[in-house]
Parts: C-alpha cells; structure tokens; sequence
C-alpha cells in the first residue's frame, strides 16, 4: 500500500509541476461554447463523481470496514495512475477544444470505480444505483463535450478493472451463503451470515 501512496504522490507532484505537459493554446474560435443545459449537466458530474466516492467513504468507515477501505485506496491509487498516466501519454483534445486531456475520462474512471467497488464488496443493492450514477457521469461528459464517447468506455474499464482487481466480495469474509428452499408447494432463500 506505501508503494500505491508514493506513486500517487509522484504523479500529483509531475503532473502538477507540468513536467511531461503539452502545452496548447486554443484560438478563440476553437473552443466550443456550450449551451446552458450542457454546463449544467456538465456541474451536475462534477458533483456526482465527487459525491459518490465521499458516500461510499463514508459508508465503509461507519461499517468500520477496514479491509475494505484498504482495498478502495488500492484501486483509487490503480485507477489514479492509470487515467493520469494515459491522460499525459495521449494527450487527446477535448471535443470542446478546452484543452489535451480527453482520454481517457478521469470522471468515468472514478465513478464506475466506486460503482464497481461497492458492487464487488457490498453486492448490487449498492451497486446497481452506483452504476446507474456513474453511467450518468459517462454519458454527462459526452453531452457536454467535455469527452468523446471512447474516452468515457476507457475511463470506465480503467475504474471497473482496478475494482475488480482490488476489491474482495465482503460477503466471503462473512461466509455469506444462499440457497434456494422448498416445501413443495413454496419456495424461498435461506441465507446465513456470519458476524
């Protein structure tokens, strides 16, 4: 984990020190003027991305789930690098001409992380609205030109493949299991877990 933490230090520090940076100045007939709804949306997944990976944060230290946590700051870090890594390697131009960042999303990448983490951990009760949130932000970035639609598949195969790397089913630490139970004329689920 100390190995995840100094490579994200290291990329913040190179990426925020413009080493490795391509410069572009866009003319001003280059860059694109979005309409109202389109800044609006384009808000809207700046909150979203940013509210799902605080709730889901704030879900794991109330359950005081502490491997779990380790294995979210895993494929944050993986998620983090990959994106920022490809995103300077790239240097792809943003459909609305704002700058050389297109590809991959870094707001896809991080919502579909997040969604895949609380599915893989916690199971699609929690995964399935995270999905729907994060297919949102996907399809939020291309509507308000901030991505081409490539770039949001990409950045969220970088998010769901760091998840599934990472993170392990709670269910197994708890020995949750299921089964199909039958009278014969009713049907139902057992299910045990332990604590």
């Amino acid at each position: 984990m100390n190995r995840n933490i100094i490579v994200l230090l290291l990329m913040a520090f190179v990426c925020g020190s413009g080493w490795g940076q391509t410069y572009f100045e866009p003319a001003a007939k280059d860059v694109y003027r979005p309409t109202k709804m389109q800044k609006g949306v384009a808000r809207s997944t700046d909150v979203v991305m940013l509210a799902l990976p605080v709730a889901t944060l704030a879900g794991v230290l109330i359950q005081q789930d502490w491997k779990g946590l380790i294995q979210g700051v895993e494929t944050a870090g993986a998620t983090a690098a990959a994106t920022l890594i490809l995103k300077y390697a790239v240097s792809e131009r943003r459909p609305d001409g704002s700058d050389m960042h297109s590809f991959p999303s870094g707001h896809s990448a991080v919502s579909f992380a997040t969604a895949a983490f609380l599915q893989r951990r916690y199971g699609w009760a929690f995964g399935a609205p995270a999905y729907a949130l994060a297919t949102y932000v996907a399809w939020g970035r291309v509507f308000s030109k901030k991505h081409h639609w490539w770039d949001v598949v990409a950045g969220g195969a970088i998010g769901a493949g760091s998840a599934y790397i990472f993170t392990k089913p709670f269910a197994k630490k708890h020995n949750l299991q299921l089964a199909p139970v039958s009278d014969g004329r009713n049907f139902g689920i057992y299910a045990s877990m332990e604590f």
